[in-house]
């Protein structure tokens, strides 16, 4: 690395300005003898490679640990990128972000001690050279790979602040999941291709190529300028989301659905139109996760067999009680064996243990209502009817386990499979109690009382049990305070979950 690099003699010859490295080459003065070994110490020695291999700060490090070569400094002086790069930082208040945190103004000394020769033993142009150079290649890597994946990991904000008790009541390093949404990070070959723009003389278009283009984020962006400070921080933070980038994206054709947490709203996008409705989601307590899937199927007076979470922290207390279990209509069953035990003979120990099972007979009064749809993730949650629609009349909708409530289920059934025949979406219809619509659906009704149980209570027609959704429609749970209704209108919604708070603490040091 700088091999070109000579010992000379004599400080006057050289002329204040644009200076080249060759200029050095007749100095003996030791603040001005450039030493490639001794740049390349002070590089090794300037950054440590940490435990976040892929973060900005530790492939800096870990570029000039690993003997790199130069890429702003050349036989020439400092190049033209170094100028570039410089005037795109200058600019980082444009999307809210402060010059410090990417050394601008450092630069800029380097720079003038560098070519005004303001150099001394404090200051070698060794130590100022390499300084600049690492400074530079940091600041670069920082602001590209935070444009182009986000500046906040979100699986480091949103996953590592709620510690939960193991049993004995401690408190362990065990966190909760809440952001579940698989997300592309930085990787070598990211930070390779960056370095390669350095050397082919392409920072400008590289930054420009990193910056983020959803129309949400753009929106946002316009925001920023007339925001007041509190309103500020919301929008750095929801730009701060758009940048994450997703493994699987929104598609732009077929079907997709959207459940907007803080705006309590599903909205079903399909290739003609777009459907929205209210939604019931998870107390502050049993917050509903974040995540993307894609609804397999639906089941129609589905059972409900309850979570051991919500057995140890409502039923658990009702053990024996069989007149509690008669009212909510649940029976409980070995796991093992699927046989029911007498509600009279079970004990809180045995609902604890895991080996039992409490269910909810399907059909009227059910929990999840007359209609469930499935979708695979890994906290047993989904998108259901249900028993007692009064809370959509609420302007806050937290109200479930963690599962997402539907406001107009059949109508999401019905997006859901498209183009079906009227008879089968009329067996949905009966199977859930909506008036059929067809005269075949009609004259089924017409010629088929209800049946009723042991105890008098009339059971759901049953035409229909399980709909597969072909294809899968892909489901997106998300969280954004700022985001477009179903008209494409820009709203704010408050921060229910406390989310954007997360992510300021992580984002702050930006600005």
């Amino acid at each position: 690395m700088l091999s070109c690099l000579l010992v000379g003699c004599g400080k006057d010859s050289i002329r204040k300005g644009d200076i080249t490295i060759e200029a050095f080459s007749d100095l003996k003065t030791p603040t001005f003898q450039i030493t490639p070994a001794e740049i390349q110490s002070v590089l090794k020695n300037m950054g440590k490679v940490g435990k976040d291999s892929m973060s900005p700060a530790c492939r800096t490090a870990l570029y000039y640990h690993e003997g790199g070569s130069m890429l702003w400094i050349g036989r020439q002086g400092i190049t033209n990128m170094a100028d570039t790069l410089i005037q795109q930082l200058s600019q980082v208040n444009q999307i809210g972000f402060s010059k410090t945190q990417f050394k601008v103004k450092e630069l800029e000394a380097e720079i003038h001690r560098f070519k005004t020769l303001d150099f001394d033993q404090h200051h070698s142009v060794n130590d100022v050279i390499a300084h600049l150079e690492y400074n530079l290649t940091y600041a670069y890597l920082t602001y590209v790979a935070g444009q182009q994946y986000g500046f906040v990991n979100p699986k480091v904000a949103m996953n590592r602040f709620d510690s939960k008790p193991d049993s004995t009541g401690q408190v362990k390093t065990h966190y909760v999941n809440q952001y579940d949404t698989p997300v592309l990070r930085p990787a070598p070959a990211f930070y390779q291709k960056a370095l390669r723009k350095i050397r082919n003389d392409s920072v400008g278009p590289m930054m420009r190529e990193v910056e983020p283009q959803s129309p949400l984020y753009r929106s946002l962006l316009r925001q920023l300028s007339d925001s007041s400070s509190e309103k500020r921080m919301k929008v750095l933070v929801n730009m701060e989301r758009c940048r994450w980038k997703e493994k699987n994206p929104m598609p732009t054709t077929g079907k997709w659905v959207v459940v907007n947490i803080p705006a309590f709203m599903l909205y079903a996008f399909g290739p003609d139109s777009t459907m929205s409705m209210r939604i019931g989601c998870g107390k502050t307590s049993t917050r509903t996760p974040l995540l993307t899937s894609a609804i397999e199927y639906m089941q129609i007076n589905p059972e409900w067999n309850i979570p051991q979470s919500i057995i140890n922290n409502d039923v658990l207390h009702h053990a024996g009680d069989s007149s509690y279990f008669a009212r909510h209509r649940y029976y409980i069953a070995e796991r093992s064996t699927g046989k029911k035990v007498a509600i009279s003979s079970v004990s809180r120990a045995m609902l604890s243990s895991g080996k039992y099972r409490v269910s909810q007979d399907g059909g009227r009064g059910n929990s999840l209502g007359r209609i469930v749809f499935r979708f695979k993730n890994n906290f047993s949650v989904y998108l259901h009817d249900t028993s007692t629609p009064g809370f959509f009349q609420n302007s806050w909708r937290g109200v479930s386990h963690g599962c997402v409530r539907v406001q107009r289920p059949f109508d999401l059934a019905h997006f859901l499979l498209g183009d079906v025949d009227d008879w089968t979406l009329d067996k949905i219809r009966i199977s859930m109690d909506i008036s059929p619509q067809t005269e075949q659906g009609k004259d089924y009704v017409r010629s088929h009382a209800p049946e009723e149980n042991e105890n008098g209570r009339k059971l759901p027609h049953k035409l229909i049990s399980y709909m597969p959704v072909k294809p899968h429609v892909p489901l997106y749970i998300i969280y954004y305070t700022i985001y477009p209704d179903e008209h494409g209108l820009i709203q704010t919604y408050p921060d229910v979950y406390g989310y954007d708070k997360l992510v300021w603490n992580h984002l702050k040091k930006f600005i």
